[in-house]
């Protein structure tokens, strides 16, 4: 009967995961004191683990959403009045984009009913019995020995 080495296995897997926390808590540190950008894609990439690893790691999430909150780069400043598009222009825009719309619409419809007329024609062209608008193409002449 061979010998029951499950328990090195088991103490091997253990090995694992504790070199896999140590690798993450070690790049969450190193980020943090660099002021990285922390998320869990970036983190992740640092540790050398897989993102859901780490979502399934409960004191490493919430260190990573504390960390992401308090890193978090203020949103940039507001685009200035004189810069911001006027309701004028929005509404000049809009005008634009639906006129164009409907020409698009008109086109497709035109596109799909000349499609229709000519998938119509091809099929009476080709029913059984019905004489074909395309000539045969007639047999060359054997020319002999010159």
């Amino acid at each position: 009967m061979p010998a029951d080495n499950s328990h090195l296995i088991v103490a091997a897997a253990r090995r694992r995961s504790a070199a896999t926390r140590r690798r993450a808590v070690a790049a969450l540190h190193r980020m943090d004191a660099a002021s990285t950008a922390i998320t869990f894609e970036t983190v992740a990439r640092e540790a050398g683990v897989s993102r859901s690893w780490l979502y399934n790691q409960p004191d490493l999430r919430a260190e990573i959403e504390r960390l992401r909150a308090r890193h978090r780069v203020p949103a940039t400043r507001p685009v200035p009045d004189r810069q911001r598009a006027s309701d004028l222009s929005l509404l000049r825009r809009l005008e634009a984009a639906t006129k164009r719309n409907r020409q698009l619409e008109a086109e497709n419809r035109e596109l799909r009913e000349a499609l229709a007329l000519a998938l119509g024609e091809r099929r009476v062209a080709d029913l059984p019995g019905r004489p074909s608008d395309t000539p045969k193409k007639q047999p060359s002449a054997v020319i002999g020995p010159c």
